[in-house]
């Protein structure tokens, strides 16, 4: 068919003429004026500190990308977005959180190739977040909602501490006991809750804290202040420090609880490949810090300007906004902090607690139903 103008050139492109450049102008800046103007009520993104790394993230030397093809389900449809993990060796239990508020276990001993039942132990009123076992056999459980409870064997639950200098928990998350009870634990943050809590990450201010409760006075002491969404924790072998992790600076630091340098805070590890959640010791030498989400470029961008973070919050109010939450996983380190593993899965989100017992490795995730193991005997990392 022929072209009704022949003097057209079909590749040259279309373009906009000045009148309508200067309208979309005129349309956009009273927008883009009003966005930054805006001052939301109690949310106001602030820029990280200054040493953030924004520069490629440590160099892992093993590393599997693939673990989800590789993992075994247990518990599938009744371990409800299972957060925390807590082993009884003497029973041979696996404890963990669920979402609906039930603390629920698996017997591990026994026919590890068979069928491992889940068993409802003990449900409590908010969301149990971190648990660890205390000296007495007592299940010592960080109820997101709840604050710091007790569960003791015979199931009594027992509210612990639930504020600190006058400052209530918004979100107890991280937990661990030492040999002589005294309780380590996190709130996340004083200014937002569980449910909101998608807004301290965006807001990127410090409105966590690291905390102690003493048993034998009931005494709740903050050891450190003005953390990044303080998260996991975990003793060292030797009880002498901790390490606990703020997730949105993705770092892992150690606090001392005794010797010379009692009451300061070191580097552990810095500038992880996503951001940290639980932390847990293994007993063979090494920590499992769990990544709830791979670093990604969206996500460096938004750290990187807050005006991005203040827009999604805008949006937020009116469209769900998806964070591209992806290549969640699990990384092992030495005591001193060096990066060995790192098992992770694109398709994997908001896996929470990683732990090893035995040749298994076990993790949860607060987006599925049921609770992962490889055997690590017949799964190797690759080298990169």
């Amino acid at each position: 068919m022929a072209d009704p103008n022949p003097n057209r050139n079909p590749s040259r492109p279309k373009i906009i003429q000045w009148p309508s450049l200067r309208l979309l102008l005129l349309l956009l800046t009273p927008v883009v004026l009003s966005i930054i103007l805006y001052k939301p009520r109690d949310f106001e993104a602030a820029p990280l500190p200054g040493d953030y790394p924004f520069s490629a993230s440590l160099a892992v030397p093993e590393r599997h990308g693939r673990v989800l093809a590789a993992a075994e389900r247990l518990g599938e449809g009744v371990l409800l977005g299972p957060e925390d993990l807590a082993y009884d060796g003497e029973s041979g239990y696996l404890y963990t959180g669920c979402y609906d508020g039930w603390i629920r276990r698996i017997r591990l001993i026994g026919d590890e190739d068979g069928e491992l039942p889940v068993e409802d132990w003990v449900r409590v009123r908010g969301r149990p977040l971190g648990i660890a076992f205390s000296p007495d056999r007592s299940l010592i459980v960080a109820d997101a909602y709840e604050g710091l409870l007790k569960v003791k064997p015979d199931k009594e639950v027992e509210l612990l501490t639930n504020e600190a200098e006058g400052l209530k928990f918004k979100l107890t998350d991280g937990v661990d006991v030492s040999s002589d009870g005294v309780i380590y634990f996190t709130d996340a943050s004083y200014k937002y809750n569980l449910e909101i809590h998608m807004l301290d990450i965006l807001e990127a201010r410090p409105h966590g804290r690291l905390m102690s409760f003493d048993p034998s006075t009931n005494r709740t002491a903050v050891l450190a202040r003005d953390l990044y969404f303080a998260n996991g924790v975990s003793l060292a072998p030797d009880q002498d420090s901790l390490i606990f992790c703020e997730t949105v600076l993705r770092r892992c630091r150690r606090y001392h609880i005794r010797g010379e340098k009692r009451g300061t805070i070191d580097k552990f590890i810095e500038n992880l490949p996503g951001f940290p959640d639980n932390i847990r010791y293994d007993n063979e030498g090494h920590y499992w810090i769990a990544l709830s989400a791979g670093r990604t470029i969206s996500w460096d961008i938004m750290y990187k300007y807050p005006i991005i973070r203040k827009i999604l919050f805008i949006l937020e109010k009116f469209v769900t906004v998806p964070h591209n939450l992806r290549d969640s996983g699990g990384l092992s380190v030495t005591l001193e902090g060096k990066p060995l593993t790192l098992y992770t899965d694109p398709d994997l989100i908001l896996a929470t607690g990683w732990l090893k017992i035995g040749r298994y490795l076990y993790y949860g995730s607060l987006h599925k139903d049921y609770l992962s193991r490889i055997d690590l005997t017949q799964y190797v990392a690759e080298e990169k």
